[in-house]
């Protein structure tokens, strides 16, 4: 089976609120007793997409000196900007086309797909994206279950300020599901709340945010909830294709 870690919506912002926070669930992911494949970070990594915060997480999450116990998978989010995000983080040459990559593992593979959108807080997967993620499935031929990590949920999660930013055209994604079989699973963040439910027959799970807990209307007028502890996911996918999901918090 294929065991995943999922954080997002770290928020660095260089302020010593978010880099505790981000720190406090890096160290805790680190120090796992068992084995984990790979952590996911589903995008808004950084809170204004300069170079400084991206290096910050490069730092933060092992990629610079590839210290990290595990892969490290990300895609961008809303927050995030192409060019330095490339640079910063990934120790790549600057360019402002989507953000995708792939890795294969022994049980699965896990395509992170760039839902960003240079300039709006709407998410939208582009036709240079859905090339990439047919190519790609093409490349497995049917071999391993895929899930697809992205940014943007493309349903409504039932409060106003997710909701007011969503995945654009999320028919195109329905489609892709029909004709791919093989994806078992959209792994998601931009909501700062977990949630789980299905989009197209499939398992959709929005990971918890790093940075604030976004509160639901029954639960208060207040929006952001800073003082709940950082939240993190662990996703299993089995040898059955089933994808389950565990939430933590981090006190």
């Amino acid at each position: 089976m294929l065991v995943l870690a999922h954080i997002s919506d770290l928020h660095l912002d260089g302020s010593a609120r978010a880099t505790e926070r981000a720190e406090r669930v890096r160290d805790r992911l680190w120090e796992l007793p068992g084995h984990v494949d790979a952590l996911l970070v589903t995008g808004d990594i950084a809170d204004h997409g300069t170079e400084p915060e991206y290096e910050e997480a490069a730092r933060i999450l092992g990629l610079n000196a590839g210290d990290a116990p595990f892969p490290v998978l990300t895609c961008p989010g809303n927050h995030d900007s192409r060019t330095p995000y490339r640079k910063a983080l990934l120790g790549r040459p600057g360019d402002e086309g989507p953000v995708n990559s792939v890795q294969v593992f022994d049980d699965g593979a896990v395509l992170m797909c760039d839902s960003s959108v240079p300039g709006s807080d709407d998410g939208e997967l582009d036709q240079e994206t859905y090339d990439w993620i047919e190519a790609t499935l093409d490349e497995l031929d049917g071999g391993l279950p895929a899930l697809l990590a992205f940014h943007h949920p493309p349903v409504v999660l039932h409060h106003p300020l997710p909701d007011s930013c969503p995945l654009r055209h999320p028919g195109r994604l329905a489609g892709l599901l029909a004709r791919r079989p093989e994806i078992a699973g959209l792994i998601t963040g931009h909501a700062h709340t977990p949630a789980a439910t299905s989009f197209a027959g499939r398992p959709l799970v929005v990971g918890p945010g790093v940075t604030w807990t976004l509160r639901l209307p029954w639960e208060g007028e207040q929006i952001a909830d800073r003082e709940a502890p950082p939240g993190l996911a662990f996703h299993v996918l089995d040898d059955s294709g089933r994808l389950t999901s565990h939430f933590r918090v981090v006190p």
